[in-house]
């Protein structure tokens, strides 16, 4: 009697591979992938950072021809809008950023979806140091637009 050992195939293990991979890129999230409304809402991480005892304050203005209003507010690990309302875009994003053009956005931290019709909203920063940002930006991904920015003092 002859014993043949199962070795999967090269082809089988890469096939295996990459579907797990794409898996990961998937827009439905899974049971172990936290969603971006569990990530808002979690708790601030319980690690000090330099922001936990500061707070920056900024007025938006809207930049290339887009209106944005309202008040940001950075303190401890969170983010908050009041009085805020913007032009409206498929993809808005509110930022972290050292300035407010496209590359500033790319180097910047992105931190949640943003409402453009929602007068008051907070985002959590966990894990963000803050305090090495100077501005607030409301960019539409989707356009890759700056619709306006605060600078944060």
């Amino acid at each position: 009697m002859r014993k043949t050992a199962l070795v999967p195939s090269t082809i089988g293990v890469a096939v295996l591979a990459l579907g797990l991979t794409l898996a990961g890129c998937s827009s439905t999230p899974s049971a172990s992938s936290p969603s971006a409304d569990t990530m808002s809402s979690s708790s601030p991480t319980p690690s000090a950072s330099p922001m936990d005892h500061m707070s920056m304050t900024g007025t938006f203005m809207g930049l290339n021809g887009k209106s944005v209003k309202g008040t940001v507010t950075v303190s401890g690990s969170e983010l908050t809008l009041t009085g805020f309302s913007s032009d409206e875009g498929p993809d808005l994003h509110v930022y972290l950023t050292n300035g407010t053009d496209e590359a500033a956005v790319a180097a910047g931290k992105q931190i949640d979806p943003v409402a453009f019709d929602k007068d008051s909203q907070s985002f959590m920063l966990n894990g963000v140091d803050a305090s090495m940002y100077k501005d607030v930006v409301i960019h539409c991904d989707k356009a890759k637009a700056v619709f306006g920015a605060a600078a944060l003092s």
